[in-house]
């Protein structure tokens, strides 16, 4: 039975929905079959947390006590039982050797969501936010490709906030309206763009286009340092990262072209770009 099955016939067709719109989509198709399925098992684990913290369904203790049972349920499966919430990772943990502090960071980046809204928060709050929801998942993610933990692991730290940033970049007006805000406390301050910490009142400024520039700079930063692990070769099936890497630094320069300053059309890249970056990756040979 396939991680994708073990969720159920309902659920796997709801996260595959959900997945089929995404870039990390394209990517899964284009693994081998037992590497894609254990992808989409973290996949889905991601989504069906990360839809507890951003539904807006229940209080936001009875949000807390779901993703506490999703720690108990995981704990359960790592201790050797067969938790049904769990149970579709079992096959990818055993084959894969994932690690239960990997999943529990990314619910703990769940649950800051969960305890209030964020909004400008500093520096390095925000590292760890970016940590916990991203790069948590690429430490997840090397294991499947096969890659050492030092490499791999660095390749996580980069990769994973390069992407966040530019999710965060490419959200704003969306996040604002749900009253949240992810850039830093630090560079708003220095535009004089936080006056109030009303996130809709912030993003509406002009100004907030030199914000949002800078955090494109950190994130370019951090893809560089991605591109250079990627460049040493390390061992392991590194064509996946390389596309994620590709296809969401477009996504950023083309959010850069556009421009941040009100008002802002959220960037997505055409099909025929993602297929041209596919073939420009290698991904077909």
């Amino acid at each position: 039975m396939t991680n994708a099955e073990n969720l159920g016939g309902a659920g796997a067709a709801a996260v595959k929905k959900k997945a089929s719109g995404s870039s990390f989509y394209l990517a899964m198709r284009l693994m081998p079959a037992e590497e894609r399925d254990a992808m989409f098992a973290i996949y889905a684990f991601c989504r069906k947390v990360d839809d507890i913290a951003d539904d807006g369904l229940g209080t936001r203790a009875e949000r807390h006590d779901k993703l506490e049972q999703w720690r108990g349920d995981l704990a359960a499966l790592y201790a050797g039982g067969n938790p049904a919430q769990t149970r579709f990772l079992a096959p990818a943990v055993k084959q894969y050797g994932l690690r239960q502090e990997d999943f529990r960071a990314i619910l703990d980046g769940m649950d800051m969501d969960v305890a209030e809204d964020i909004v400008a928060p500093d520096l390095a709050t925000l590292d760890l936010y970016c940590d916990r929801v991203a790069s948590a998942v690429g430490r997840l993610s090397i294991k499947v490709f096969g890659m050492e933990e030092g490499p791999g692991f660095e390749l996580a730290h980069h990769l994973g906030r390069a992407l966040q940033l530019t999710n965060i970049l490419r959200d704003i007006d969306e996040d604002a309206a749900i009253g949240r805000l992810y850039l830093p406390r630090e560079y708003l301050e220095q535009m004089d763009c936080c006056r109030q910490m009303d996130p809709k009142a912030i993003i509406n400024q002009p100004a907030i286009d030199g914000v949002c520039k800078r955090v494109a700079l950190l994130a370019h930063q951090h893809y560089d340092a991605a591109n250079r692990i990627l460049a040493a070769r390390p061992r392991g099936r590194i064509k996946t990262p390389r596309l994620m890497g590709a296809v969401y630094s477009e996504v950023l320069r083309a959010s850069e072209a556009a421009g941040f300053a009100p008002p802002r059309h959220r960037v997505s890249l055409p099909r025929s770009r993602l297929l041209s970056l596919v073939l420009r990756q290698g991904l077909f040979s």
